[in-house]
């Protein structure tokens, strides 16, 4: 038995964490990396997770570090 397959990785972000503490909207984070704000919403709601490069992306406009975006 391999161990990976035993491990479930659960990926999580706190984007919606972020965004509220920031007291910004999706709608203006969607604008500013040129995506559209269902895949905004997704994020948010961890039922999508965000590629490194976007999460570095976020991180520079949002002028909080990567790990803070992280669970």
């Amino acid at each position: 038995m391999e161990l990976d397959s035993e491990i479930a990785i659960e990926r999580r972000n706190r984007l919606k964490i972020v965004l509220t503490v920031q007291n910004r909207r999706g709608k203006r984070l969607a604008g500013q990396l040129d995506k559209n704000e269902a895949t905004i919403s997704r994020w948010c709601s961890n039922s999508a997770q965000l590629s490194l490069e976007m999460l570095v992306k976020i991180a520079s406009v949002h002028n909080v570090n990567t790990k803070d975006l992280l669970i």
